[in-house]
């Protein structure tokens, strides 16, 4: 296991038995954009299969940030699920977790890190990150089903969405 300790004491930690999942899971299923309405099974399972980090208060132990890293642990990762409590935001512990995945993966020999975000480039390029410079040559195969950024559930394909005012 890893672990660091920020400049204020926050701690951050690569236990498992640290993250606490029912917090995690309410981040993520009600105020994650990317993961709006994700079901307590999903986050559980998501995290059995990954390199989990948690951020946790210096006072009281209580987790206020978590990412969790799919990796081969050899060659590739992606950082994904990075989310900071809003009332732990603005103190630096975003670019700070980043960085710490960059550090403790370079340790291990991953030389690629993938990352996807709407909102936090400036935190990811703070720690090194960069738009992808060949876009073309990368794929995907995305099977969710499309999801209403303001309720999380799935749309309905023959119901537009509609919200008054």
């Amino acid at each position: 296991m890893f672990s660091l300790t920020y400049s204020d004491g926050h701690l951050l930690s690569t236990d498992p038995a640290r993250i606490d999942l029912d917090l995690v899971h309410h981040w993520l299923s009600t105020d994650a954009y990317w993961a709006l309405g994700r079901d307590r099974e999903t986050t559980e399972r998501s995290f059995a299969g990954s390199l989990p980090f948690g951020i946790y208060r210096p006072e009281d132990g209580r987790q206020v940030a978590v990412a969790r890293v799919v990796t081969d642990g050899a060659t590739f990762a992606w950082l994904c699920d990075v989310y900071v409590d809003s009332a732990a935001r603005g103190r630096g512990l975003g670019g700070w977790l980043a960085g710490a995945v960059r550090d403790h993966l370079d340790e291990l020999g991953v030389r690629r890190i993938l990352l996807c975000t709407n909102d936090a480039h400036q935190v990811y390029a703070g720690v090194g990150f960069t738009p992808l410079d060949a876009p073309q040559r990368w794929m995907q195969l995305d099977r969710r089903p499309p999801v209403t950024p303001i309720t999380g559930k799935e749309q309905s394909s023959t119901t537009p969405l509609t919200v008054e005012a």
